[in-house]
């Protein structure tokens, strides 16, 4: 199968051959990734005999997935033209990150309420999609597992597990995350207001 044809299983299908030509313009190795709780997507710049490396997380919606992609892209075009003396997220950056929006707003590949949500977003990229919460949540109205609950949505006090089964009461929030405690080992943990948790059951 041709990389514009596995590129559409997880983005947006018009998007896969915009996507498909930079990886091929780049000599880019693109992998989709089995899920990573700590990040959506990773690039790696060339290191001795290997060229530039991103991954994508393989458990995301398609316009997340794309989002993510065109992100650490504009990693890459960063680091092709400044190195290491430009910061991972400063000017240079946000400026290629507008610059490879554009093609896909071109061809309206998003739906009305993420493409204005993107258009905000753009007039000043904070360092991942995932840590500005309005885009975040407007990607994430188009998941399709919807068994979870964020953690934003429970009440004070309300007691939730993760998959690997740890327990946790919810605490107050504390500027951008909620310190939560979990009920295994007391300690204390911060949690992003989307991340996605199980309510306990007979609680």
């Amino acid at each position: 199968m041709d990389k514009v044809n596995v590129l559409a299983q997880y983005m947006p299908a018009p998007a896969a051959p915009i996507i498909a030509k930079w990886i091929d313009y780049f000599q880019c190795e693109f992998k989709i990734s089995k899920n990573r709780s700590t990040k959506l997507g990773d690039y790696r710049h060339p290191f001795k005999d290997k060229g530039h490396k991103i991954s994508v997380n393989n458990d995301l919606n398609q316009y997340a997935f794309l989002v993510t992609t065109v992100h650490e892209f504009a990693h890459l075009l960063t680091w092709n033209d400044h190195k290491n003396k430009a910061k991972p997220h400063g000017t240079e950056w946000k400026t290629n990150f507008k610059r490879m929006m554009k093609p896909f707003f071109e061809i309206q590949v998003f739906p009305p309420d993420i493409h204005h949500t993107i258009t905000n977003y753009l007039n000043n990229p904070a360092a991942s999609s995932c840590t500005d919460l309005t885009l975040a949540r407007a990607l994430k109205k188009y998941d399709t597992h919807l068994s979870t609950t964020r953690v934003e949505e429970l009440p004070i006090h309300a007691i939730f597990t993760l998959k690997d089964g740890r327990k946790f009461k919810k605490g107050e929030r504390i500027r951008k995350r909620y310190r939560c405690e979990c009920l295994d080992n007391g300690n204390i943990y911060l949690f992003n207001p989307l991340a996605e948790v199980l309510l306990a059951t007979g609680t």
